[in-house]
Formats: C-alpha cells, sequence, structure tokens
C-alpha cells in the first residue's frame, strides 16, 4: 500500500469516527438517551 492510500484511510477513519463520537456527545448532552428509557407504569 502507498503512503498515501495509508494517509487518506487514516483521515477517512479519523472523520468517520470523530462524527461518531460528535454524534453520541450532542445526544447524551441534549439528554436524548435518557429520554428513550421507559418509565414504569403506575395504574392506580
Amino acid at each position: 500500500m502507498s503512503t498515501e492510500a495509508i494517509v487518506m484511510m487514516i483521515v477517512a477513519m479519523m472523520v468517520i469516527w470523530g462524527g461518531l463520537a460528535l454524534a453520541i456527545t450532542s445526544l447524551v448532552r441534549h439528554g436524548a438517551v435518557e429520554d428513550r428509557t421507559e418509565q414504569p407504569r403506575h395504574d392506580l
């Protein structure tokens, strides 16, 4: 594999993993993850 291909592969991996990390951070920060859990229902 050439040096250029390795550099492009590393850049692509950083973009993908960085975007995933930013998306997860954004969801956690805005409380979207906590809202997904169902609260127990109390039937009276």
